[in-house]
């Protein structure tokens, strides 16, 4: 079975529709549905429905689509064991990251690795870490270096890299400011500019409104932390940010916390897939990464 059908085929399935998976895949829309033609041809029988711009998998799509899963992981996996015996490091590195981890930790980790390894072509995927955990699933990235989830993935590897102390900021002139201690009460009065209800961020913010039965006011949400962190600088609303994000503009608000031992983070790291094979880039990659780790 063609692999190019298969990635075609599963292209479409992620995306949604034949134009989407042509984007994705550098191809126009007529070659992309040329080779479904070709994949239904073989196998005897269509494996989309279409209703208007609509496409759906049908029972032979259905049945087709954890196969084609594994058999491009396969061939996949075939090709990489096969480049890593020479010992060489080159070749496709796909790696997604966040915004923030992509602008604020690896710069000179990026810098280092280009230097090092020129044969390597790198394909960086700027996306939520949420996302991250899906495109591993899939197959489409070797390696996340994300926020990690505070809930285990039973097969997905992560380890982290780096602790991330989260800190309640507000602009210089904001009522919040002016408290020597601040409660979860009194932030409940005010509004607040937070990343998108499905991260880790806004659930660690939530989950301690929760425990108090407060509401948490959400004037606007955006998942880029240095829009919010200009929208908090400007007076907009409260926010929380890594510390590391803290500067003149902003202050860190003495929160007090109840029930709670430990001020608000997150875990940075990187995650992969166990049950697939990584390639000599990867590797050189996640020994650079622990390199740069924290010491703590």
């Amino acid at each position: 079975m063609d692999t190019t059908n298969l990635t075609a085929f599963l292209a479409i399935v992620d995306t949604g529709s034949f134009s989407e998976a042509g984007e994705k895949l550098f191809l126009t829309q007529p070659a992309v549905s040329k080779r479904i033609a070709a994949l239904e041809e073989q196998l005897g029988t269509p494996v989309f429905d279409r209703i208007g711009r609509q496409v759906t998998l049908n029972e032979a799509g259905k049945a087709l689509l954890p196969r084609a899963r594994k058999m491009l992981e396969l061939v996949h996996d075939t090709k990489l064991e096969i480049i890593n015996l020479s010992g060489e490091v080159k070749g496709p590195l796909s790696i997604a990251t966040s915004h923030h981890i992509g602008l604020r930790r690896l710069p000179d980790i990026l810098k280092t690795f280009t230097r090092l390894f020129p044969d390597v072509k790198l394909d960086i995927r700027f996306v939520d870490s949420e996302a991250s955990y899906e495109m591993l699933s899939r197959g489409e990235i070797e390696l996340g270096i994300i926020t990690l989830s505070p809930d285990s993935h039973p097969t997905i590897y992560s380890e982290k890299l780096w602790h991330d102390p989260l800190g309640f900021m507000a602009a210089k002139d904001h009522p919040l400011t002016r408290l020597k201690t601040v409660s979860t009460e009194q932030l409940s009065e005010y509004q607040a500019v937070l990343p998108g209800r499905n991260t880790f961020t806004y659930q660690v913010v939530q989950n301690l409104f929760d425990q108090e039965g407060l509401k948490l006011q959400t004037a606007m949400s955006t998942n880029y932390l240095e829009t919010l962190r200009m929208l908090a600088a400007i007076g907009l609303a409260w926010c929380i940010l890594p510390l590391t994000m803290q500067d003149d503009d902003l202050r860190v608000l003495n929160v007090e916390l109840k029930g709670v031992k430990s001020p608000p983070s997150r875990e940075l790291g990187y995650i992969l897939h166990p049950k697939r094979t990584l390639s000599n880039a990867a590797r050189a990659f996640i020994e650079l990464l622990k390199q740069h780790k924290d010491n703590s």
